[in-house]
């Protein structure tokens, strides 16, 4: 599954106490193990099942995915900015493969 990319956004500057929007994808197939492949095979279930952001590392939003998600998972969520830092995003799959990115916002 070398094709797994995160992605996110997050705004490079704030404002104290503004509420700001972090979007996040990751490219992952997100496999129920319902499909099968070309030779009629199942295909093993694979997916994102937990998702967990901390900023400074202080966990700030988690959520646990299930294999209803689509392909390629889109999270939104809004962050009251206080202080200047890093975001920290996981995302784990099945196989306890980890995905991660970070991003950083000054807060002005």
């Amino acid at each position: 599954m070398s094709k797994i990319k995160p992605r996110g956004k997050v705004p490079k500057k704030a404002s104290v106490d503004e509420i700001i929007e972090i979007k996040t994808l990751i490219r992952h197939p997100m496999h129920s193990g319902r499909m099968k492949d070309k030779n009629g095979k199942n295909i093993p279930k694979r997916i994102i099942n937990k998702f967990l952001v901390k900023f400074n590392s202080k966990q700030v939003f988690v959520m646990d995915l299930e294999p209803s998600i689509s392909t390629n998972p889109y999270i939104a969520f809004p962050y009251k900015a206080k202080e200047t830092g890093t975001f920290d995003f996981e995302w784990t799959d099945d196989n306890g493969e980890k995905y991660t990115m970070s991003r950083k916002m000054t807060v002005s």
